[in-house]
């Protein structure tokens, strides 16, 4: 399949001195490179120069190939081949890079974000979102995941859990060990809670509701943010989709959202 692209051809009209009449008659229907061919072939020595200097002169064949335009680089990457970007796309200034980002649908987007690496997914959504919003808007279900994962030291869950009002600890123990709790001090009820077996401890956690899970969620990452990383990438796509124009939150001059 062939490569389609708007060149300037008012530019190679000017640079090879060929008048608008014997464009449109002899050219009309040419590409840059059989316009060249063609005169070079009827003797014309700018288009012989034009053919030498093409092969050398980047900005000659930029402006020829009108590669300002935006379409017409898209129209190029398109045709390179899967090892042939690898080798390309190191090589092209950031802007133009971030620019590319234009031409993906936000499905698109979203699967690129997924597959950025743990640390990097969670500083572009802290671009977009404070910590307090992301708690806020994650799933019960990546609550409950964060709270009971075992990179997180159940002494610390214990120490954060004394920030929640002592009732609703309390509530939560009584529904797990089936009788009234001995005392409503914030302290003795976080003993009580790390006292429960390990199933009985996932259950508890799980039994607060949503404002105590992301009350507790955010008193751990406020003090490990890394633990933002416990939460799984489609999480976190889901709330950009949804909370977010994604193109038009992003902002092409900085590359930040």
């Amino acid at each position: 399949m062939s490569l389609v692209i708007d060149s300037n051809l008012e530019y190679l009209q000017a640079a090879l001195n060929i008048s608008a009449v014997k464009m449109q008659e002899d050219y009309a229907n040419m590409s840059v490179d059989e316009i060249i061919e063609a005169e070079a072939a009827q003797g014309n020595q700018q288009a012989i120069k034009l053919a030498q200097e093409l092969l050398s002169n980047v900005n000659l064949v930029m402006e020829l190939f009108d590669l300002a335009d935006n379409n017409n680089k898209y129209m190029i990457l398109r045709e390179l081949t899967a090892y042939q970007l690898q080798k390309f796309l190191p090589e092209m200034e950031e802007k133009d890079l971030l620019q590319g980002l234009y031409f993906f649908t936000d499905d698109k987007l979203m699967k690129m974000l997924e597959e950025l690496p743990p640390e990097q997914l969670v500083n572009t959504v802290f671009e977009m979102f404070s910590q307090e919003e992301i708690v806020q808007l994650m799933p019960d279900e990546q609550l409950n995941k964060f709270l009971t994962s075992t990179d997180i030291d159940k002494n610390k869950i214990l120490k954060h859990m004394q920030s929640i009002p002592e009732e609703y600890v309390a509530q939560v123990l009584e529904q797990i060990m089936g009788e009234p709790v001995k005392s409503m001090n914030s302290i003795d009820l976080s003993k009580q809670f790390g006292q429960l077996n390990p199933l009985e401890f996932q259950d508890g956690l799980k039994a607060f509701q949503p404002t105590q899970k992301q009350q507790l969620v955010l008193s751990l990452a406020k003090e490990h943010n890394e633990w933002f990383q416990l939460f799984d990438a489609h999480a976190y796509t889901k709330i950009i989709n949804r909370e977010k124009q994604i193109i038009g939150f992003w902002d092409i001059e900085t590359g930040k959202f």
